[in-house]
């Protein structure tokens, strides 16, 4: 069966982190990338543009985790986890974290995920949230125009050995049909 269609099941159709019902997606949650459901949780647009990009965060639309911190699945611990982390600014999601149990395995998937944050280091996240580092293989996800160089980048595209560009984190630069273009990190899912 279908990664997606176990987690529409297992989601009863809905966003494992804050219920919505449209635009859902597969967001396998990092480090681990198995393409089994147990690593992945079913979420919306709105939840996934703002995951592992804390300054996207709308705090509003996070207060969901208040209901989702209770799910049995590690997947959605991990997700809610994570996010209370990056809105510990606020005292509501310090009240969750501090509410919050995750059993020993399930935390060190959670900080695994972490490890790499920093206040003053740009991190590169592709469109499923991961961590993308120089000289990754990630695959475009969507048909991309290339301007001024007259072809069409195909979705399902492999680009090897990216390079990321240093002062803006959407930004990563790859080699495709021997062209060096710039590529955003929202159209590219990391490989293997």
């Amino acid at each position: 069966m279908a990664i997606e269609t176990i987690l529409h099941d297992r989601s009863d159709s809905k966003c494992e982190l804050c219920n919505a019902t449209d635009h859902l997606d597969v967001y396998e949650v990092p480090p681990r990338s198995s393409g089994k459901a147990d690593d992945a949780v079913l979420v919306c647009k709105t939840c996934l543009d703002q995951i592992g990009q804390p300054e996207k965060a709308d705090s509003n639309h996070w207060r969901c985790l208040n209901d989702s911190m209770w799910s049995q699945v590690p997947a959605v611990q991990v997700v809610v986890w994570r996010m209370l982390k990056q809105l510990s600014a606020e005292e509501w999601s310090r009240n969750l974290l501090a509410m919050l149990y995750l059993d020993d395995e399930t935390l060190a998937w959670a900080e695994a995920g972490l490890l790499r944050d920093s206040e003053d280091t740009v991190r590169h996240i592709d469109s499923n949230g991961a961590v993308l580092e120089a000289g990754d293989t990630v695959t475009l996800t969507k048909d991309l125009n290339v301007k001024g160089a007259g072809f069409t980048a195909k979705r399902g595209t492999a680009v090897r050995g990216i390079s990321l560009v240093a002062n803006n984190s959407e930004h990563i630069e790859g080699r495709v049909n021997g062209q060096q273009i710039v590529i955003l990190t929202k159209f590219v899912k990391k490989s293997g």
